[in-house]
Formats: C-alpha cells, structure tokens, sequence
C-alpha cells in the first residue's frame, strides 16, 4: 500500500476493475494536483491550487479520498464533516479515466465515510451545466438550491452553482 494511504474504504467490485477508493493524507497531494490539472479547465475556476487543499486537508473533519487503479490515481474527492452534515468539497476524475465509473466510486465512498461520521446528510456545489450533474442525479442527489456567480472563470466571467444534496438514513 503506498505510504499516503490512511486506510482502505471501499474495495471495488473486481469484476470490472481493481479500482480501489482509500483514504489518503497529503503525501497524496501530488497526484491530486495531477488529476486537478487535466480535470478542471480554467475558464470556469473550479479548480483548487495545493495551498488551498494543503489548508483544507490540515483542517479537522477533512478526509481526503483517492482512487486508485492498479497504482494509479484515477480520481480524488475531498470532503468536510461539520456537525450532522458532509460537503463533498471537491471531485475530480482523470479525463483518461471518465466513463468507468470513478466518480460513483468516489462518490460511494464518500456516502460510506458520511454514514461513519454520523453524518445525516452529504452536500455539494457544482457549475450549473456541468456535465457531473447526470452523476450527482444518478447517485440520488436532488437540487435544493442554487448559487448565482459562484464561481469566477479565468477570464473574469462568472458561473452560477447549483446546490444539491443526498439525505442518508
């Protein structure tokens, strides 16, 4: 096991591939950035630089998740418990690697951490019109509100969010 995984979360069905979802500290912070960097295109300003996952990540009730494919990192989340609820801050998948179903793995993942911290309920923000919505819907998560200019592209231009949310029992 590589030395920045904490702790192994979910093993994935090996069927289909032997992807893995773990737990991860931030000698993983490397191989996020890579993912960050072909994952995100700049004109919308989604992405994160190190310092600001490197500040989150210190923080407590921060976890960050990393998906792995025979050593290879295929997708990351990173998540925040504060109090009954988890924020699903931020997820990425390589663009090589989408449509193998990384992010519901992240995502499954992530649902079994929040159930862990006795969490009640996993929420997020995504550009309205990003494509991540179709996985965010097909996971079980339901728009509950919206953010106008939420996010500021490269060029200055603002993008409005959508907030959504899954409610776990």
């Amino acid at each position: 096991m590589p030395k920045y995984l904490r702790r192994e979360v979910l093993l994935m069905n090996q069927k289909q591939t032997d992807l893995r979802v773990n737990l991860a500290n931030l000698d993983a912070l490397d191989s996020v950035m890579r993912i960050m960097e072909g994952a995100f295109d700049p004109e919308f300003g989604e992405a994160w630089t190190a310092a600001q996952c490197r500040g989150m990540l210190s923080l407590n009730g921060t976890a960050l998740f990393v998906a792995e494919d025979q050593q290879l990192v295929a997708g990351f989340a990173i998540t925040r418990a504060v109090a009954d609820e988890v924020e699903l801050l931020l997820i990425a998948v390589d663009p090589l690697q989408r449509g193998r179903g990384v992010g519901g793995r992240i995502v499954d993942a992530a649902r079994q951490w929040t159930l862990e911290q006795k969490a009640t309920r996993l929420f997020l923000e995504v550009r309205k019109g990003n494509p991540a919505i179709a996985l965010y819907h097909s996971q079980g998560f339901k728009t509950v509100g919206a953010r106008k200019d939420y996010y500021r592209g490269k060029n200055g231009q603002s993008y409005s969010a959508l907030t959504m949310a899954l409610t776990l029992k």
